[in-house]
């Protein structure tokens, strides 16, 4: 195993869980604030709150980048089959709509609430996925998933917020789950919009307070049905068309 730089390491997480969390606790209160701004800002405040995860990436990425090769990029091994994923989801929301309580048509919000949940979910994707997967890379499976986890909640801060017991061990066994999952998409897909269009599944049906309290229980069903029906398949052709790839290449 490739030794792990600790201060890297270190240096990435102190600037995910500073910078992200003045807008996620809201500290200097910009909330009544961005609460007056259209609709369509939404799109470039709501992912402030994963901005520390993207700073303290790109800072370790370039560091890392001199030890190591890295594998992993937005689009992987196929832009087509990456675009592809992540067109779905953001249509099916806009097709689909999601009720707000700001009033707006509930098909434009859908899709305002789709983009900036993607680029929220693609900015903690470079870092937990982009980053951290490959710092640990040499580790073993079980221990690299646990530490990505644990990371990952503790950045969260969730326990600050809503201190019951049950909820947080449920919050966290998800981002063990998840942490496992999506290693396993970056190994097949090398993408991290792969990654990143799972990771916004997971918050639309469960965690993102603008999108899953707007959707009823049938609309969830279906979106999830769809994305099933559809990243499925072109996993399946994406992974297929990889192989013959590899196998061109090692005649």
């Amino acid at each position: 195993m490739k030794e792990i730089n600790l201060v890297r390491l270190i240096i990435f997480y102190l600037t995910a869980i500073a910078v992200s969390n003045i807008f996620r606790f809201d500290v200097f209160h910009f909330q009544a604030i961005i609460e007056s701004l259209p609709t369509w800002t939404m799109i470039f405040y709501s992912p402030l709150q994963a901005i520390g995860v993207l700073l303290g990436a790109l800072i370790a990425l370039k560091w890392l980048q001199k030890e190591k090769k890295l594998d992993v990029s937005a689009f992987g091994t196929s832009m087509k089959w990456s675009v592809a994923m992540s067109i779905i989801p953001v249509l099916l929301l806009l097709i689909i709509g999601v009720d707000n309580k700001q009033g707006e048509n509930t098909h434009y919000f859908g899709l305002v609430a789709g983009l900036s949940t993607f680029i929220y979910c693609f900015f903690e994707e470079i870092g937990w996925r982009g980053y951290l997967e490959q710092e640990l890379k040499g580790m073993a499976e079980l221990k690299r998933v646990l530490i990505i986890a644990s990371l990952w909640y503790l950045w969260h801060l969730s326990f600050l917020r809503n201190p019951d017991l049950i909820q947080n061990i449920l919050f966290f066994g998800w981002l063990v789950l998840g942490s496992w999952g999506l290693g396993k998409i970056i190994q097949l897909t090398k993408s991290l919009f792969a990654a990143t269009c799972v990771h916004m599944a997971i918050n639309i049906l469960l965690f993102n307070g603008f999108i899953k309290e707007g959707l009823g229980g049938l609309d969830k069903i279906v979106i999830l049905g769809i994305l099933a029906l559809t990243w499925v398949p072109i996993l399946i052709i994406w992974k297929r068309e990889k192989r013959l790839l590899t196998n061109q290449q090692n005649k």
